[in-house]
């Protein structure tokens, strides 16, 4: 299911981000404290604001997934990101992150 969502997020595919991601998702960015709604996340997603680099697969079964990734933002912002994913009928229900700026 990531390698589908990282996939969608990198061709900007808001049909499959909204196959994948449950009605109830939340989003939760620690490093930030911020928390993002399902249509909040496609609409950042299909900005083009979020650009993956040496993006892996650490783990993934039927209840959670684990990633990490290089983010380069539009504003010239870089981190490395681990992101859990949570799994709930199917399709992804939550997702955390913590960041660390990499200058």
């Amino acid at each position: 299911m990531m390698e589908k969502y990282t996939s969608a997020i990198k061709n900007k595919d808001e049909a499959i981000m909204n196959e994948l991601l449950h009605d109830d998702f939340k989003f939760t960015m620690h490093k930030s404290g911020n928390s993002l709604g399902k249509a909040d996340v496609i609409k950042w997603a299909m900005s083009g604001d979020i650009n993956q680099d040496k993006s892996r697969i650490i783990y993934e079964n039927d209840e959670i997934g684990v990633h990490h990734s290089f983010v380069t933002f539009n504003d010239g912002n870089v981190e490395a990101v681990m992101a859990v994913y949570k799994y709930k009928d199917g399709k992804i229900i939550s997702l955390e992150t913590g960041a660390t700026k990499i200058s």
